[in-house]
């Protein structure tokens, strides 16, 4: 017997908005905290090497990072019970990731190898307090 395939219910669409926003706040902190995590010992090489790979991809990840947390930004401002910083933080990602796309202007996030000096310092410390949100969010429920 053929079963037909089944839309997504609203619950279960949020679900995967959800995950979707903990995975681009954690791929997107990441990518603002290369320069800063670019500096560990064991470790920065290889953070340097995938963020080269992952530069030319950063704006769509921005793009998804905007969509994700205004759609919680939106549905959590209406319906309750209050705006998280998770939507916060997505949106700020989304923007430092797109913001070359969006405007037209230098970027504002890192490109690798930079130094983690000035705003890139700033920058950096902000991507890993969204990666530490993206975590956060994959472990709190909804």
């Amino acid at each position: 017997m053929i079963s037909k395939p089944v839309a997504p219910t609203g619950r279960t669409a949020a679900m995967i908005m959800s995950l979707l926003l903990d995975l681009v706040n954690i791929l997107g902190g990441l990518l603002l905290a290369i320069p800063l995590l670019g500096r560990a010992p064991v470790v920065g090489h290889d953070l340097g090497r995938f963020a080269a790979k992952m530069a030319p991809w950063r704006w769509i990840i921005g793009v998804i990072a905007l969509v994700a947390g205004g759609y919680f930004l939106i549905v959590h401002a209406f319906s309750g019970p209050n705006v998280f910083h998770f939507e916060i933080v997505g949106i700020a990602v989304g923007i430092c990731l797109a913001w070359e796309r969006l405007t037209g202007r230098t970027p504002i996030a890192p490109e690798p190898g930079t130094d983690a000096t000035g705003r890139w310092l700033a920058l950096g410390i902000f991507g890993v307090i969204a990666i530490i949100v993206g975590l956060q969010g994959l472990v709190t429920p909804n």
